[in-house]
């Protein structure tokens, strides 16, 4: 049997509407760019035109980093548990990347480990709602508003998450979604930026296009107004970093199904929890009951992880590590993270996805109870 960590679910729905805009003759940045951003907000429950759809999450982390006007040298305060290209974000901008330690049974940055790194150079906090669990928002708000940071939430994993009973990327703060192939929402690849507020918006919207006040549809669109196309400004350097109108199409689609496909990964969930509940060297992660969790990942702490994960790879079960502690690459500075190198040096990421069945999680388990 080989059972996939990962299996990206495209409707057939989506697939018609991609193929709808291929046969358009506008496959660019255009009307279902702007349609999915409104369907996106409407969705949060954010005010309509706070989000902003990009190519990756990477490019939305990027461009949070980017208009918080940070300065070299200034710090922000981060995790070392997640995917190395968050923390990247941060020395593209030239800010130092400052590590605090995460709940050693969420793989969440806690609130009085933020508190304990916050410095005289801390401009704000960038936070991972890891797996799609939400980090404590109220706790790491509250001390983001002591010290007057601001805060990035990598909301990659959350697509859907909750925390008291509010959407993940409602909070007023800079959020970031990722929809590459394997995410619980996916536009093939893609990104959206949420923002705080509608100025802010507005200068994301020009920095995602190489800085220009008008991207090429805009300009088409102009000419109907005796527009002349070729008329605008370019005040600051920016990135192509926009999103198309294939991968919206697609977006549009796939948020219709976000919420009951959400529920069937929690399904899947409760089936391996209540199978590996009570298996000596394994621990389950933390819940509490404030939150709703998307899923994306389903972790589990292994004692003698790497022993574990090769005797599921070697009877065909593939699964991931994530991750590998930021602070254990070159590119970062090292930090003394008990928690992080006790929850990063024990995690494994057992198969989850929309088409798993059954079968397959009884034989991922039986593998797991009968010893490693």
């Amino acid at each position: 049997m080989k059972v996939r960590l990962f299996k990206p679910r495209i409707r057939e729905e989506a697939i018609t509407a991609a193929s709808g805009v291929m046969r358009s003759g506008w496959v660019g940045m255009g009307p279902k760019v702007a349609e999915f951003e409104a369907e996106f907000a409407k969705y949060l429950g954010v005010k309509a035109g706070l989000a902003v759809a990009v190519n990756t999450c990477t490019s939305a982390l990027h461009l949070a980093v980017r208009v918080l006007e940070l300065s070299e040298g200034d710090e922000v305060i981060t995790s070392a548990a997640t995917f190395v290209g968050a923390n990247e974000t941060l020395l593209y901008e030239r800010v130092r990347p400052v590590f605090a330690d995460v709940d050693g049974r969420s793989g969440n940055l806690t609130a009085e480990s933020v508190a304990a790194k916050v410095t005289a150079r801390t401009k704000a906090i960038l936070i991972t709602h890891f797996a799609g669990y939400a980090c404590d928002l109220e706790g790491i708000g509250a001390e983001a508003k002591k010290h007057g940071l601001k805060i990035i939430e990598d909301c990659a994993h959350a697509a859907g998450a909750k925390f008291q009973g509010r959407r993940v990327g409602s909070s007023g703060n800079l959020c970031a979604f990722s929809f590459d192939p394997i995410k619980n929402l996916t536009t093939g690849d893609g990104g959206m930026l949420v923002t705080p507020t509608e100025a802010m918006a507005a200068r994301v919207r020009n920095l995602r296009y190489m800085g220009l006040t008008k991207d090429a549809y805009r300009r088409v669109e102009g000419i109907a107004q005796h527009e002349r196309p070729w008329e605008y400004d370019v005040p600051e350097v920016g990135f192509r970093y926009h999103m198309n109108d294939i991968a919206a199409a697609m977006g549009v689609v796939h948020l219709k199904f976000l919420d009951e496909e959400n529920v069937r990964r929690n399904e899947l969930v409760a089936r391996y929890r209540a199978e590996l509940e009570g298996v000596r060297g394994m621990e389950l992660l933390r819940h509490e009951e404030d939150r709703w969790c998307s899923y994306h990942l389903f972790a589990v702490l292994a004692e003698r992880r790497d022993a574990l994960a090769d005797k599921l790879s070697a009877n065909g079960v593939i699964i991931g590590v994530h991750y590998t502690r930021n602070d254990a690459y070159s590119i970062f500075e090292k930090a003394e993270l008990p928690e992080t190198e006790r929850f990063c040096g024990r995690v494994l990421s057992l198969p989850l996805h929309l088409d798993l069945t059954e079968d397959e999680i009884q034989y991922v388990c039986g593998l797991i109870k009968g010893g490693w």
